[in-house]
């Protein structure tokens, strides 16, 4: 299976549950969505994991790091 389908369909479970705890009436609803939540992002955890481990982090070649630029900073969405 492709992993960014798979990213993709837990983030959007993960969105989806949110949207649907924001709407629960009761503490029941509301702890039950809680736990979803938490279920997709230890999921979502465990697949980062085993995404690490097989795909090398080390992007750059010594020296060819990016400039830290300031300017960046203001159009970064805050989550």
């Amino acid at each position: 299976m492709d992993p960014v389908k798979i990213m993709d369909g837990l983030s959007s479970q993960i969105l989806a549950a949110l949207k649907a705890m924001s709407k629960a009436k009761t503490a029941e609803e509301k702890l039950t969505y809680s736990k979803t939540v938490k279920n997709l992002c230890d999921s979502l955890s465990g697949f980062f994991e085993l995404m690490n481990g097989i795909i090398p982090f080390d992007e750059y070649d010594e020296g060819e790091e990016e400039e830290y630029d300031e300017d960046d900073d203001e159009n970064v969405i805050p989550f």
